[in-house]
């Protein structure tokens, strides 16, 4: 691996090993833990057991009514789900979005370990960039740190009902999950409400603080770095700065209500500035 690498890998290590320490010592198992239900065994069903969990199979086999009994899941596993496309490389505060993504899934994936949890990753853009099986181990984390900050997508578009889609298809079993993009995307409701059906979704929102407003430059050529496309836009012009603003201010609410309407917890988290408080602020409420 060149040294610049190991480099880079060292330096987002011992961050996020920090901050990992920091933030999830104590509330990352209240908040994560215990929400998982793994299958135990069968008994007889007794008056006032959920009809839900009646075991259809042994009870036509044995000609009684049976339950089925569960138990808190020991372990976690946990998915990163990080979204690599063109958008990612922007920022104007000392960072790149894809930059504090990496720092962010870091720390997520060092406070994994620390409780003994499996870690995955899925890096997509319109499509499945890379999968990276869930397993434990520095060893583990690591390369999932170095795939982070090399990695470059055969694509630079989004399409977050693909990486979901895929998602729920490649992790059978329930759980843990961080959506960590800037949700420059749309169309992807269906998937999002099968995903957080079936697992713990929580969603990670990454801006740079000038997506968030249009300062007075005059004449100035906006380049999207996921269609390649530019575009000359008069930003002396008032009613123009609104209307952009406008667009902006109704795309982060559309992505805020839709997480809501199924239930997702969100932080929103600012290149260049410490991303610890609204972390805390999540796990506090999940807690």
């Amino acid at each position: 691996m060149d040294e610049e690498i190991i480099k880079k890998v060292r330096k987002i290590e011992i961050k996020a090993r920090g901050l990992s320490r920091q933030l999830f010592s104590g509330e990352y198992r209240s908040a994560f833990k215990g929400r998982g239900m793994a299958f135990s065994e069968v008994r007889e069903y007794q008056y006032g057991d959920d009809v839900r969990n009646i075991d259809w199979n042994v009870t036509a086999r044995l000609a009684h009514p049976y339950v089925k009994i569960f138990e808190e899941e020991r372990e976690l596993t946990v998915m990163l789900l990080v979204d690599v496309s063109g958008s990612g490389r922007f920022g104007t505060q000392g960072q790149f979005k894809e930059e504090l993504a990496a720092e962010v899934a870091a720390t997520i994936a060092f406070s994994a370990i620390a409780n003994n949890d499996k870690v995955g990753v899925i890096l997509f853009s319109d499509r499945i960039e890379k999968f990276i099986p869930p397993k434990k181990g520095r060893s583990h984390i690591l390369r999932i740190i170095r795939e982070l900050i090399t990695f470059r997508p055969a694509s630079n578009g989004t399409d977050i009902g693909t990486a979901l889609g895929y998602f729920s298809n490649a992790m059978k079993r329930r759980c843990t999950a961080f959506l960590v993009s800037d949700f420059f995307d749309a169309g992807y409701s269906d998937a999002l409400k099968l995903a957080a059906g079936k697992h713990d979704l929580v969603a990670l929102r990454l801006v740079d603080r000038q997506e968030e407003r249009v300062e007075n430059l005059g004449l100035v050529k906006f380049y999207d770095p996921e269609s390649s496309e530019t575009l000359w836009v008069d930003t002396g012009d008032r009613q123009v700065r609104q209307a952009v603003e406008s667009r902006i201010e109704e795309q982060r609410r559309r992505t805020v209500e839709g997480l809501r309407r199924y239930g997702i917890d969100m932080a929103t988290l600012y290149t260049g500035e410490d991303f610890v408080r609204p972390l805390q602020n999540l796990l506090s409420r999940r807690s």
